[in-house]
This record gives structure tokens, C-alpha cells and sequence, in this order.
């Protein structure tokens, strides 16, 4: 259903003559996120709790929680640029074409997607060559640094450092930036995409503020569970419920596929 959801957003932000905006440039790329977000995790959650046994080579371990990271990573950038598209919509109408321009919009997209890369890729690095003795066994369904480092028999403390500094890059820089967008006039017209920032932020905060978290396994489960299917379950929900544009679209698009 999720899948399907996301898909339809996809859809109808590329052929809707309507949703040509910098807004549903940006909702598009950002639900195609979304479909690599959960594609990453969900499918690999449902086959352990299918099969009960849950094991994970040591390179597919690494490749999800790179993904899972990278990704993870875009949101936290997308959901500003969206921030940032809603605040020079509202404070400054009569030069958002010239500002938010097309050819900006493909910009801060790229720059994202490259600017994310090198910054998963050493921290993949750094905890792949910790070492781990004992009980490798992780209550969770993602793959992520900080549960990691319970496992380690080692010094964390590069890695733990190495979170920080991306915590603060893709987290908590972005949340800021969002803030003072939202401090400008846009909290009444901007209410889905602020509750989806509070749901994602405050998750990802919690885990990723927290390299070596004191809360019980079935808390870090259920944070687990939240930040990998709740809420990519439930932004495209969020993004269409009251979304006036999207659903004249999408009942468009169900007319011409009907006749």
C-alpha cells in the first residue's frame, strides 16, 4: 500500500499540468526517497520476521546501514529545501520564480545527492573496522551506527565523534534552517509539512544524538520500528490529505484511465 501511495505521488507530480512547481518538483523527489527508504528496509524486516532467524552477512549489514544512512541523510536536506521553497513563497512572491528557479531546483537536489555520499561512505568505513567480540545480535530492523556500537569490544570514541559531526550537518543545521523558515510566517500553511518534520526529527534525533543509547531493546526496537515503517507509511498520507492540488490531479488521472 505504501509502495503504491508514494507511486501515485510520483506519478502525478511528473505529468499533473497543474503541480509544474517548484514545490511538486520537490515532493516528487522526495517521495522517490521515500520508495528507496523503505525499499531498503522493509522488505528485509519482513523476510526476518518470516523466517524468525534474522541473520545478516557482515557486507549486507554494512550495505543496509550505508542506505539506510544515506537516505535517512536526504530527508533531513529534502525536507529543508521544501522549508525553504514554503518561506520564499510567503515572504517573497514576487521574485519566487526568479529564486526558486528550475534550474536552482536541480541544484539543490544534486548538491544533496552529493554532498551525502562522502559522508556515509567514511562513516560506513570507520565502523566496518571496529572490532566485535561476543554477542553480535541486535534487537532492531535497521541496520544503523549507534546500535553498532554496542557491539564493539573497542574504543568508539572516533566513531562517536564521527555521528556527532553528521548529526549536526544533516540533522540539526537543517531542523535550524527550517525553523527560521517556519518563523517567518509559514506555520499556518505549512502544516503537513511540519508534522512531518517533527515526526521524523524527533526519531532520528533520539538515535542519532545518542551514539550509545541507555534505553532498554524493545524502546530501540520500537524507535526502530517508528522511524522505518510508521512514518514512511505515513507521509504520503500527510503530503495528499489536504492537498487540494494533488487530489483535483489524481481524480484527473482516474477519469482518463477509467474512459
Amino acid at each position: 500500500m505504501e509502495f503504491i501511495l508514494l507511486g501515485v505521488i510520483v506519478l502525478i507530480t511528473r505529468i499533473g499540468c497543474t503541480l509544474q512547481t517548484p514545490m511538486y518538483f520537490f515532493l516528487n523527489h522526495f517521495s522517490i526517497l521515500e520508495i528507496c527508504y523503505v525499499t531498503v528496509t522493509i522488505p528485509r524486516m519482513l523476510t526476518d520476521l518470516l523466517n524468525q532467524k534474522g541473520h545478516v552477512s557482515f557486507i549486507a549489514c554494512a550495505t543496509q546501514m550505508y542506505l539506510v544512512l544515506l537516505f535517512g541523510g536526504l530527508e533531513c536536506l529534502f525536507l529543508a529545501m521544501m522549508a525553504y521553497d514554503h518561506y520564499v513563497a510567503i515572504c517573497n512572491p514576487l521574485h519566487y520564480g526568479l529564486i526558486v528557479s528550475p534550474q536552482v531546483c536541480v541544484q539543490l537536489v544534486t548538491a544533496s545527492w552529493v554532498s551525502g555520499i562522502p559522508a556515509v561512505i567514511g562513516q560506513t568505513w570507520q565502523v566496518s573496522y571496529l572490532p566485535f567480540c561476543g554477542s553480535t545480535k541486535l534487537i532492531i530492523f535497521s541496520v544503523t551506527s549507534p546500535p553498532v556500537f554496542k557491539l564493539a569490544c573497542g574504543d568508539t570514541f572516533v566513531n562517536e565523534i564521527a555521528v556527532y559531526a553528521d548529526a549536526v550537518v544533516f540533522i540539526m543545521v537543517p531542523f535550524l534552517l527550517i525553523g527560521v523558515s517556519y518563523g517567518a510566517k509559514a506555520f499556518s500553511t505549512c502544516s503537513s509539512h511540519l508534522t512531518v518534520v517533527v515526526l521524523f526529527y524527533s526519531t532520528a534525533s533520539t538515535t542519532y544524538l545518542q551514539p550509545k543509547p541507555n534505553q532498554s531493546e524493545e524502546t530501540g526496537k520500537l524507535i526502530s520500528l517508528f522511524y522505518t515503517v510508521w512514518i514512511p507509511t505515513l507521509n504520503p498520507i500527510i503530503f495528499t490529505l489536504r492537498n487540494k492540488d494533488i487530489t483535483i490531479a489524481l481524480r484527473k488521472l482516474l477519469s482518463k484511465l477509467s474512459t
